[in-house]
């Protein structure tokens, strides 16, 4: 590549879902954009596959699509109502999952990659950048797997040390290899949307009170992947918590988070008393991974097992005892800024004004999250470029509340990642506890249409 940095108006690295999402937004309103990434240049991480534009590297689920009640659900309106490339690819690659947004994972990626391919005025690159930029506009968005000598340099750049936590991957499952003579599908109190499996959007795979004990010990006792010396002392995310770290929690700790067996109805197991079936003791969920349905993924699964032994105890759940595997699990180290210290209100490096941050090595959490930081950090240059000043989004909605919180709000000293939720909103303490859920994405949705209104009343004629 020849360009010079005066062929293009904001260089872009990072071609994950928050760097696609910024280079979406800033080229729809007319800037040349360069976007940057390394996989495809004979560079790799150590989680990717492919070298795919906004590629899922962990699960396959956007999470609740519920924008009444939801939190993560207001973000997906939110962002619909920006255009947001991600949920426009999103649908287009949507699978079953019950109330969830979940999608096929190549289709997704390669919808955003044609997008941002076809529009004239997106540059993709193949290239690893190892330094930031002296000058120009620059949104770095190279998320949680930063290459190591990118990360030196925005070490120097912010003078402080870079926080780590690892995350873990759920394994997937050829579908045809799951015995549905012991399982069944059903989506939880039978929720699930139009584009729903007849019966639901999860396969079920049933354990009894014996058979969950032993598997837990399996968990505990099973041989982990070792960490190095200097990686020993790295927190855990919540959010992406191996299960064998929440097995160790206590012996219950599954049977009430990913292995809670409420609201399924096991038809292998009838009575008088329970003509559809009563609930199993403990249930190891399945979600459709792709549209063709082939494959699934366990979910919240995410594991440092070695293959060996993942394989070994993962086939002691009924129905999985011949399963086969497209996917083992996994675990990377992830890294990110102290954001509240380092980065301003606009998301910019407050040693070097001219850069920007977005997505996950900003500190928010998610795959929604990454891409709606980056749609933000898209439409902030956007409005720099042109010379208006930039309009805070209210901090009432779910992408001002989020943005709050990562640059200021959160306390710098113990920052740690953090998925949109209505405990980072401004409270409505006079609402009725039951009703507040509701309350806020109603605030949110009326907070969002005024300042919509307000900028296009700003945009020139």
């Amino acid at each position: 590549m020849t360009d010079t940095p005066q062929d293009y108006d904001v260089h872009i690295i990072g071609g994950g879902l928050a760097g696609s999402e910024a280079a979406w937004q800033l080229a729809r309103r007319g800037a040349r954009v360069r976007l940057s990434e390394m996989r495809g240049s004979g560079e790799m991480t150590p989680a990717h596959q492919t070298d795919g534009l906004a590629e899922l590297v962990c699960s396959n689920s956007f999470r609740s699509d519920d924008d009444t009640k939801n939190a993560v659900g207001l973000l997906h309106h939110e962002m619909r109502e920006l255009d947001s490339l991600v949920m426009r690819a999103g649908e287009v690659a949507r699978v079953p999952a019950g109330s969830a947004m979940a999608v096929d994972r190549d289709v997704f990626s390669a919808e955003v990659e044609k997008a941002l391919g076809d529009h004239p005025k997106v540059t993709i690159v193949r290239e690893r950048i190892d330094t930031l930029p002296a000058a120009g506009l620059t949104i770095v968005a190279t998320g949680p797997l930063t290459a190591q000598s990118l990360a030196a340099s925005i070490v120097g750049a912010t003078g402080s040390e870079r926080l780590a936590f690892f995350d873990a991957i759920a394994p997937i499952v050829h579908r045809d290899s799951i015995d549905m003579s012991k399982c069944w599908i059903q989506s939880r109190w039978n929720k699930r949307t139009e584009a729903s499996n007849e019966d639901g959007d999860y396969i079920n795979c049933p354990m009894t009170k014996d058979q969950y004990e032993a598997f837990v010990r399996g968990l505990i006792e099973g041989e982990k992947t070792e960490f190095k010396e200097w990686e020993k002392d790295t927190p855990y995310f919540d959010g992406c918590m191996p299960i064998e770290v929440m097995a160790e929690r206590g012996i219950e700790t599954l049977r009430y988070g990913p292995m809670k067996g409420v609201g399924l109805d096991n038809p292998y197991d009838t009575s008088e008393e329970h003509p559809q079936g009563r609930w199993p003791y403990a249930v190891v969920q399945l979600r459709q991974d792709n549209k063709l349905g082939t494959l699934w993924n366990m979910v919240g699964f995410q594991t440092k097992l070695k293959y060996g032994a993942q394989v070994e105890l993962f086939r002691t759940i009924p129905g999985l005892e011949n399963a086969e595997f497209a996917r083992l699990g996994g675990l990377h180290r992830n890294t990110f800024l102290n954001s509240p210290q380092v980065l301003d209100r606009q998301l910019r490096l407050k040693a070097a004004p001219n850069i920007r941050f977005a997505g996950q090595v900003t500190g928010c959490e998610g795959y929604v999250e990454s891409a709606a930081i980056g749609l933000v950090a898209g439409l902030m240059t956007a409005e720099e470029l042109a010379g208006r000043d930039w309009r805070a989004l209210p901090a009432t909605t779910a992408m001002g509340a989020l943005l709050s919180h990562i640059t200021g709000d959160a306390e710098a000293d113990t920052f740690q990642p953090m998925n949109v939720n209505f405990g980072l909103f401004p409270p409505l303490h006079e609402v009725k506890k039951k009703q507040r859920k509701e309350a806020y994405t109603t605030r949110a949705k009326a907070d969002l249409a005024a300042w919509l209104s307000e900028q296009r009343e700003a945009q020139p004629a």
